[in-house]
């Protein structure tokens, strides 16, 4: 293989070139926009930056959050404390790290877009603003507004979500989070350098009433929006049948990131899996055994193993997590209130918000540490003799 066109220059399509580039492989980029804003809070987490230490260990401005405050309708609100702490970016600045980091590496970087695709042999002959290219392989990451309509995941509207949201000037050390009555979805204030993002994420919903439901929060936040930069964007979020026949990878192709609809399907995080698809995708094509094909078929093996098989499982949560009620409530309020009187719970949160809780195990945990959290809840409101100890149930 003498040359890959990576097609899109997002985290996915800069990683995946830098890695290919940096094992010998002739490899151009191209994006029209290269390095551009995006209207998410821009949070890696403990997964990402202990994969790729990089992410963590390097001058491009950041943030480090170690405090995030969740809130639930009738719950109020409750602070968690992050023993892992999120990484905040820009994500003009992520952007544009990690392409300067594939430029190093060796990779052509062009700003252009590419209009169309079509085989030419065994190879491509790609279209873009500024004439023709010829590649050997393409590797797709184009995000979720994919023009190229015959390569990458297959989006319906149940397999997305809205993203839209304000930066707005002002500073906190700490995350919110705040969740809203049916909606499958949530609001977000993450500190940035010299700003903060302010948003929301929502499944089911249409983009204008999400941003009145934000707007409404802001202005009882006292927040202004005036003259503050508004952002919008469409998210992938699988509904769980399009899981099996996502379309990852093809004749000549495999798609990455957002492209590929590899995103959280409960909290919206893109980052890490725009970043470990690049890697995977890279992987499959320097292992050299078996020919394309089977590079393919390598490709979609490491996606389900790593991470695919894991978010097609919180797929089917997503709407329970929201949506669901327990215990006479509903399961954010419960979330909240249980973060707030369990330290057990609390840090089965903590887990989930470093990355270190999978969707497959959460259900097992959270069953067998369930009693002693009640225990500890009731403890917390001086019910002791409502829930004995766990060690005296056998009694």
């Amino acid at each position: 293989m003498k040359r890959v066109a990576i097609l899109g220059g997002g985290p996915a399509g800069a990683f995946a070139a830098e890695k290919l580039a940096s094992a010998g492989l002739g490899v151009i980029l191209m994006d029209e926009k290269l390095a551009w804003e995006k209207p998410c809070g821009g949070a890696l987490t403990h997964k990402a930056y202990s994969q790729y230490p990089f992410l963590i260990e390097n001058s491009t401005p950041k943030r480090l959050v170690t405090e995030t405050v969740l809130a639930a309708p009738k719950a109020g609100e409750v602070t968690l404390k992050l023993g892992d702490p999120l990484v905040i970016y820009s994500r003009y600045d992520l952007n544009r790290m990690l392409l300067e980091r594939a430029e190093r590496a060796g990779a052509q970087i062009e700003k252009t877009r590419v209009t169309g695709m079509a085989r030419q042999g065994a190879g491509w002959r790609l279209e873009t603003a500024g004439g023709k290219v010829d590649a050997d392989f393409c590797i797709v990451a184009t995000g979720a507004r994919n023009p190229l309509r015959d390569v990458g995941t297959l989006l319906t509207p149940p397999d997305t979500m809205s993203a839209l949201g304000y930066y707005v000037q002002g500073d906190q050390a700490r995350i919110d989070i705040q969740f809203l009555p049916d909606l499958e979805g949530y609001i977000w204030i993450f500190p940035r350098c010299g700003h903060l993002s302010v948003g929301i994420c929502g499944k089911g919903e249409p983009a204008s009433s999400l941003r009145k439901r934000l707007e409404a929060y802001m202005a009882g936040r006292g927040i202004s929006w005036k003259g503050a930069a508004f952002y919008s964007h469409l998210l992938p979020s699988l509904d769980s049948k399009s899981w099996k026949r996502n379309r990852v990878a093809g004749d000549g192709w495999m798609a990455v990131g957002d492209a590929a609809g590899l995103v959280d399907p409960i909290t919206g995080e893109g980052l890490y899996y725009a970043i470990r698809s690049g890697d995977l995708a890279a992987q499959s094509l320097l292992a050299d055994v078996g020919g394309p094909a089977e590079s393919l078929n390598r490709y979609r093996g490491l996606l389900r193993g790593d991470f695919a098989a894991d978010l097609e499982f919180g797929s089917r949560l997503a709407k329970r997590v929201f949506l669901g009620r327990f215990l006479y409530g509903s399961v954010p309020r419960r979330m909240v209130e249980f973060t707030r009187r369990s330290p057990r719970f609390a840090n089965v949160m903590q887990d989930l918000f470093a990355g270190k809780q999978p969707y497959l195990g959460l259900k097992r945990r959270l069953m067998r540490n369930l009693h002693g959290s009640l225990y500890e809840i009731a403890m917390s409101l001086g019910l002791g003799h409502v829930v004995p100890k766990a060690g005296d149930v056998s009694k």
